[in-house]
């Protein structure tokens, strides 16, 4: 900070120099041969100071103050040559400076910066042993020759750290298949990076891969049976394997009771001659279906979905749970007379029920009879869960059943 202060500061004071210097230029008239002085005025003109934002904008083009360079100028040459400096030297040393950038910004936190600078230390590991500029030609600097070994050696060291570094990067930021890949690229140059192992099991946990947890976890333990951390990560993924465990033998359980449901129930429609049909436009009727009271028991009351339907006036009431030793006339007596009646021709005494057959005619349904007297008659079929029933005047009931035989094709 005090040397960007200090910077400002000499930026005015080089536009103050440029002002006064003009100001004498300007003083010394063209009859002036002589060189001899003007007589100037006590006070200088006012020098020109600059606005806050320009003494940023210069600032700016200084790397040291940068802070972004997406509005770089390519012809920066103090920022050229520190990029060419990031890539002089062995493939080794270019990568242990990439990965030391990374270990600052993994420091602050800052995991998605980091996980590019350890990027471009894999990358330049894969880079030439020694680069070099092809238009530079012929050098008088003295080449050293490289130990290869130990360059090697070196490379290798650096290039496991950047898998591992990557990794928790990767980790941190919830990329758990990432982080997996590189703990994986780190294990294969080291089998005994015990971080590298710890990651591998956190991601997988995260995952709900639990066996994959646990190995990676143990083989971690196995090469350091006193680490606290590894210790810890493989309490939680038991636990959680245990709840998982838990979630899936009571699913198996509401799997399994949900079929013997359905088993019973179609056992007690079969015992009471009870047919059904199921098709592709079934409507949604919510919680209602045809059920049992005791859902495992086959000699408990059934209980189905009723829609009366008012054929003449194009209404319609539901009934969720008609039992099947109630009777139409039960219901009919707190249902009728309906809102819409203005006629009140809809009384329990002066109408009439109809259902329609298998065969697609129609029966009349007496309204003292049980709807299990109705249904198991064989005559009938319930499609797609849902009973339908009927409900016309006594005065009206032979018109009405002249059109349903005229829409039916029949007379």
């Amino acid at each position: 900070m005090t040397e960007a202060l200090d910077l400002v500061e000499r930026l005015n004071l080089q536009d103050s120099d440029g002002a006064a210097s003009k100001a004498q230029s300007e003083n010394a008239g063209p009859g002036n041969t002589d060189g001899a002085p003007t007589v100037l005025s006590a006070e200088l003109p006012p020098a020109r100071q600059k606005t806050a934002d320009e003494l940023i904008a210069e600032l700016k083009k200084i790397p040291l103050f940068m802070t972004n360079l997406d509005d770089l100028d390519e012809d920066n040459e103090q920022l050229q040559a520190l990029r060419a400096l990031a890539y002089e030297g062995t493939r080794a040393e270019i990568a242990d400076n990439f990965r030391n950038q990374g270990n600052d910004c993994v420091k602050q936190k800052q995991y998605p910066d980091a996980r590019e600078f350890y990027t471009k230390a894999l990358q330049a590991l894969k880079g030439p042993a020694q680069p070099q500029d092809p238009e530079e030609g012929p050098s008088d600097v003295q080449v050293i020759e490289l130990d290869e070994e130990a360059e090697e050696k070196k490379e290798r060291v650096i290039e496991e750290a950047c898998y591992a570094n990557r990794a928790l990067c990767n980790l941190e930021m919830k990329n758990y298949g990432s982080c997996q890949r590189d703990c994986a690229g780190a294990l294969r140059l080291n089998a005994r990076n015990v971080k590298a192992w710890y990651r591998a099991a956190s991601a997988c946990l995260a995952l709900d891969k639990i066996p994959e947890a646990l190995d990676a976890c143990q083989s971690g333990l196995e090469l350091d049976s006193a680490n606290v951390a590894l210790k810890t990560l493989l309490s939680k993924i038991e636990k959680r394997q245990q709840h998982l465990a838990e979630v899936d033998a009571a699913r198996k359980q509401r799997e399994e009771r949900s079929a013997r449901e359905r088993a019973t129930l179609r056992f007690a429609l079969k015992h009471r001659n009870i047919t059904t049909r199921a098709t592709t436009k079934a409507p949604d009727m919510e919680d209602a279906t045809v059920s049992l009271a005791d859902p495992v028991d086959a000699n408990s009351t059934l209980s189905f979905p009723v829609m009366l339907l008012y054929p003449l006036h194009a209404q319609s009431d539901f009934v969720k749970a008609f039992a099947e030793d109630e009777s139409l006339g039960h219901h009919l007596e707190y249902i009728l007379p309906t809102p819409w009646d203005s006629e009140h021709e809809y009384t329990p005494q002066n109408v009439e029920c109809y259902m329609e057959t298998i065969q697609g005619g129609l029966i009349k349904a007496g309204k003292k009879l049980s709807l299990l007297n109705l249904l198991g008659s064989g005559k009938m079929e319930i499609v797609d869960g849902l009973v339908k029933v009927n409900v016309v005047p006594k005065t009206k009931a032979g018109h009405w059943i002249e059109e349903f035989k005229l829409r039916r094709g029949k007379q």
